[in-house]
């Protein structure tokens, strides 16, 4: 096999650390670069990227989903109670205001509460939909605009 001479500029951590393996090691500057470069080319090298970024891309689409799921919950969830509820009497309002801050509060709490136990509602309430134990991926949902994929 032919060797070709190349001359690489070094950062002053790397050359340092390079020049330090090389005299643990007992072998030369030059095959620790050889070996780390056969290494970066290998194919193994390239198929395990490419496994890594498949499963990237299948969490990117399940965080998709959910994120598309959320937002069609919180959407149909506000247009349900401004249809739903009705105007409260100004003579009422300062009650009112009063509540919602308690019932907010209550809110808020509920939710430290359950980010502290490391619970997900959404994860909870997408096993109930489709159980982790069917084997496969979770069904499809779909919207008036189509599946949610």
């Amino acid at each position: 096999m032919s060797r070709a001479r190349l001359n690489v500029y070094l950062e002053d951590e790397h050359l340092s650390r390079l020049e330090e393996v090389a005299a643990v090691k007992g072998i030369s500057k030059s095959s620790i670069v050889a070996a780390a470069l056969a290494t970066y080319f290998s194919p193994e090298r390239s198929a395990a990227v490419t496994r890594r970024l498949d499963a990237l891309s299948r969490q990117f689409e399940r965080l998709e989903r959910d994120q598309t799921i959320l937002l069609e919950t919180i959407a149909l969830w506000i247009r349900h109670q401004l249809a739903v509820t009705a105007p409260v009497p100004e003579a009422l309002q300062d009650a009112a205001r009063a509540q919602g801050r308690a019932r907010f509060a209550d809110f808020l709490n509920q939710l430290v509460r359950h980010l502290q136990r490391g619970g997900s509602l959404v994860r909870e309430v997408w096993h109930e939909f489709d159980p982790p134990s069917s084997g496969g991926e979770a069904a499809p949902v779909t919207t008036r605009e189509g599946p949610l994929a």
